[in-house]
């Protein structure tokens, strides 16, 4: 999982649990997503890189 791109689906900002959709195992499966970096914000339909995996399903990101 960590270094995989996905697409933002769910405003990601302090305070709120955004979500991302990231392509593994042949198809594209949404995840929960938080900042790697506190305070930032990354908007619907940006692309971002995961750094973080934590099972079953969050991660955290940074943008692009």
């Amino acid at each position: 999982m960590v270094g995989l791109q996905g697409r933002v689906t769910g405003r990601i900002a302090p305070g709120l649990v955004g979500e991302v959709m990231v392509r593994v195992r042949g198809g594209a499966e949404a995840f929960m997503a938080y900042a790697a970096e506190p305070g930032e914000q990354i908007a619907v339909g940006a692309i971002v890189v995961v750094l973080e995996y934590h099972a079953p399903r969050t991660v955290y990101v940074s943008a692009l």
